[in-house]
């Protein structure tokens, strides 16, 4: 299957309106409730971009720890979230297909990176604290304006992980950990552009 782009996330529905980490296993059960829900093409719209987002996510932690020179505490905490951003899209991709829509996957979408993201460690640092900044502030958005009862649990839930992941890249490089502003949304046009630019 070829790679979808940015229009083809829009075209299928209409976009609306720290050093230790805790598992996102247990988000699992709290997205059964959603399933039953009846979601509107907002809804839809914006699992869709968050999926696309997330496949982000575990392609970059991905590549890094395949190609970055990273130390073995940069080394595990990527690869812990790695693994609990493909669990996030893994619940997403499930209410989805419950919807009775087809989520994406990681075949569907190229993703290309600037130059030199993936050379230095600083470089590796700078982007995953950049995504996890977007990935917060779009379930902000998400769990302000979604109406599915059971999607906005499950969002909030996963919202609660990104803002450990963030303060746990914090704490690597020395920084604060609770920020002196509160995080601000990252609308879903705003989101859309943002994947733009990453799809090759």
């Amino acid at each position: 299957m070829g790679a979808m782009s940015r229009a083809g996330f829009l075209r299928q529905g209409v976009i609306g309106g720290g050093a230790v980490l805790v598992s996102a296993s247990g988000l699992g059960a709290f997205a059964s409730a959603a399933f039953a829900d009846a979601p509107s093409d907002g809804d839809l719209a914006y699992l869709r971009l968050l999926i696309a987002v997330e496949l982000l996510a575990v392609d970059f932690y991905g590549r890094a720890l395949e190609h970055g020179d990273l130390r073995r505490s940069y080394s595990a905490l990527a690869r812990q979230i790695r693994g609990e951003e493909h669990e996030h899209y893994t619940l997403l991709a499930g209410l989805l297909r419950a919807a009775g829509q087809t989520p994406a996957t990681a075949g569907d979408i190229d993703f290309s990176y600037p130059a030199g993201t993936f050379a230095r460690r600083r470089s590796i640092l700078g982007f995953a604290k950049e995504l996890e900044r977007v990935l917060a502030g779009a379930y902000i958005d998400a769990v302000e304006h979604v109406q599915t009862p059971g999607y906005r649990e499950t969002m909030a839930r996963i919202l609660a992980n990104e803002a450990q992941h963030h303060g746990a890249l914090a704490v690597l490089e020395g920084e604060p950990v609770i920020e002196k502003r509160f995080p601000s949304p990252f609308r879903m046009s705003a989101l859309s552009n943002f994947l733009d630019n990453y799809e090759s």
